[in-house]
């Protein structure tokens, strides 16, 4: 109890940006403009994919619920990453520390969950396109994204609540935000428990998510295959191109960091590089991917940049 009112009064340095001041405030540069422009291209996803009638549609409400999750996502590391420029920046509270590592799990538990949703339904349009209306409606859509925004939070408590249990012998977290493999390392006991339990964690909810994406892009190609002629091959792959993207760049970066068995002498120098990669990178070639991708989107963007044009014009 004492020690854990100790590590309840803590307060956590963490390193942050690496190098001269120079190249922190280069890395401080790009970190922010790709933030900025994060948000602005899922704002705009989310926007056009309410307004638009033609976009109401499954396919878009799970990509408008994708694109809401990674502005939370971004949201809840990257501030935080750009304030460690400073000195009072690089502080962070005990509480404010396990809870940016309880939401950064649980949007990141979400995507997964999200991620396997949208694959089943390309599976139900591509290999079932005659009874899709009947099967995936409205409603089903709906309670599915619910679905996995609740099953991302309850997956998210276990190993959370035993890492906020840990003393701690040191207040530097050799990291750019508070992430579990810091964490662990600068605890004062044996962290055994806590690495078994977030790799089996970690493992049930993207084996489970990468299943059901691997299984629906199996029967997915298997019909795509039985199509007769070149262009409808291509027409129907070109429906779930963008989403098997970017499930390939999020799965793999998310299963080095968390799935692979933990070594007591792994670096954390290639982990900070490959998690500024999905907090920050993934999220902004998201929209790009599917944007280029998606000719009903790409379409939706063109017009209402030419109405902003518009409107500025008029003025």
């Amino acid at each position: 109890m004492v020690e854990n009112n100790e590590s309840l009064m803590m307060t956590f340095m963490i390193v942050g940006f690496p190098g001269s001041s120079g190249l922190q405030y280069l890395f401080f540069t790009l970190l922010m403009v790709s933030y900025l422009l994060t948000l602005l291209s899922n704002f705009m996803i989310m926007i056009i994919t309410w307004k638009e009638r033609c976009l109401q549609t499954p396919m878009y409400i799970f990509l408008r619920n994708f694109s809401f999750l990674e502005v939370c996502y971004v949201t809840v590391t990257v501030p935080k990453i750009l304030a460690t420029i400073t000195f009072h920046g690089r502080l962070i509270s005990f509480t404010g520390c396990i809870t940016q590592l309880f939401f950064f799990f649980f949007l990141s538990s979400t995507e997964c969950f999200l991620l396997g949703v949208m694959a089943f339904d390309r599976y139900l349009a591509i290999c079932h396109p005659l009874q899709y209306p009947s099967l995936m409606t409205i409603s089903l859509c709906n309670n599915l994204s619910i679905c996995s925004w609740i099953v991302g939070f309850t997956t998210t408590f276990p190993p959370i609540l035993l890492i906020s249990q840990l003393p701690f012998c040191s207040n530097s977290i050799n990291h750019f935000f508070c992430d579990a493999p810091p964490l662990l390392k600068i605890s004062c006991v044996d962290t055994s428990l806590n690495d078994l339990l977030d790799f089996i964690c970690a493992s049930l909810i993207i084996v489970t998510s990468f299943t059901v994406t691997l299984l629906s892009y199996i029967y997915i190609i298997m019909t795509v295959l039985k199509i007769p002629t070149t262009k409808g091959r291509g027409k129907a792959f070109s429906t779930c191109g963008s989403h098997l993207t970017v499930v390939i760049i999020y799965y793999g970066t998310v299963i080095f960091m968390y799935v692979r068995p933990k070594g007591h002498d792994h670096t954390f120098t290639l982990n900070r590089v490959v998690s500024v990669f999905y907090v920050v990178v993934t999220p902004i070639l998201n929209p790009i991917i599917y944007c280029l991708r998606n000719k009903e989107v790409k379409e939706s963007v063109k017009k209402h940049l030419a109405l902003v044009k518009l409107f500025y014009q008029s003025y």
